[in-house]
């Protein structure tokens, strides 16, 4: 049995699909063959869409599996390929037009044609439903896996001065009421992720501390968070929310909103706040840094969470599904 992992065409300050995979891949490679296949273009327009349906179809196997973002490739293997989807946002956004276009190449088409879809949590699946409610029966939950990169490191917390990490700087993480949150606490910010201009200002009025990289390696990534005391993660939506995993496998404690995936992915093992409320945000914050029985308790929790998301349980769910395909 060969499986065909297809990629989107790799970005510097878009790659955390490709980590997800390229970490879980050598543990796959022990129940089959393996083939990596990236397409040569990026984009979302139609003569992107036609050029990367061509280049698939000259790489497909005996299964193919797109791993996201580039869903429309489906149209070049029809039923002996298997596509996870991570979020269904894409599909719930903009004009008419363009929430029609995407829907058809993104979710009805590949529905339609694909034999299995993964999902990374139970609400993707749910929110994924109302669009695709014809291929419900398609549907598998799989989670993502964490990184074996990851591993617990001990560390000493600075209460006098915390260092925060902050993951990602799109609308959706939230950084805007996180900062004002932290504007008058004792505490460094680390954000991963370019800052607009509107969250520059922000930081200089609020007089925070900070420091900000983007376009990091993913050995870069890992130093960030054994670096850091916590991670604050009070995003607004998320189809899975890598962070907090990895985070829980550094073993560091976790602050993450209280719905959606980030409350299903932690588990009740993480500090969970109302997004919405600075004040929340700033208590749990406050808390972590001030009870340490509390805060080594998240640490706990933590280390024991991501044990449902080791790699080599993952792999053993998506060989099963691959094995259902190829019979």
């Amino acid at each position: 049995m060969i499986v065909n992992f297809f990629f989107r065409k790799r970005l510097s300050q878009n790659n955390s699909i490709e980590e997800l995979f390229l970490g879980l891949i050598p543990f796959i490679s022990k129940g089959c063959g393996v083939l990596i296949s990236e397409v040569p273009n990026s984009g979302a327009s139609p003569i992107v869409l036609i050029k990367n349906i061509w280049f698939a179809r000259s790489k497909k196997s005996e299964i193919n599996h797109i791993t996201g973002d580039v869903h429309y490739l489906v149209l070049a293997f029809k039923r002996n390929s298997i596509l996870t989807i991570h979020d269904v946002k894409s599909g719930l956004q903009g004009s008419f037009l363009k929430k029609f276009y995407i829907r058809l190449f993104w979710f009805w088409l590949p529905a339609i044609l694909v034999k299995k879809i993964t999902v990374i949590s139970k609400f993707t699946k749910n929110e994924l439903e109302r669009i695709i409610p014809f291929a419900k029966n398609k549907i598998n939950i799989i989670h993502n896996p964490v990184n074996s990169e990851f591993r617990q490191t001990p560390y000493q917390f600075n209460a006098e001065k915390p260092q925060i990490l902050f993951i990602g700087t799109k609308q959706n993480k939230n950084l805007e009421k996180s900062f004002e949150a932290i504007k008058d606490l004792s505490c460094k910010a680390m954000i991963i992720g370019k800052l607009t201009e509107a969250q520059l200002k922000l930081l200089r009025t609020f007089r925070i501390d900070y420091e900000s990289k983007f376009n990091l390696t993913f050995e870069n990534i890992i130093e960030s968070y054994k670096n850091c005391d916590l991670v604050c993660f009070a995003s607004f939506y998320e189809g899975f929310g890598m962070p907090i995993i990895e985070a829980q496998a550094t073993g560091r404690p976790v602050i993450t909103s209280d719905f959606g995936a980030m409350k299903e992915v932690s588990n009740d093992s993480a500090c969970l706040v109302n997004p919405n409320d600075v004040n929340s945000i700033r208590e749990a914050i406050l808390k972590i840094c001030n009870d340490k029985a509390y805060r080594d308790q998240l640490v706990i929790d933590g280390l024991e969470n991501v044990k449902r998301f080791q790699s080599d349980y993952i792999a053993k769910q998506y060989l099963q599904l691959y094995q259902e395909i190829s019979d």
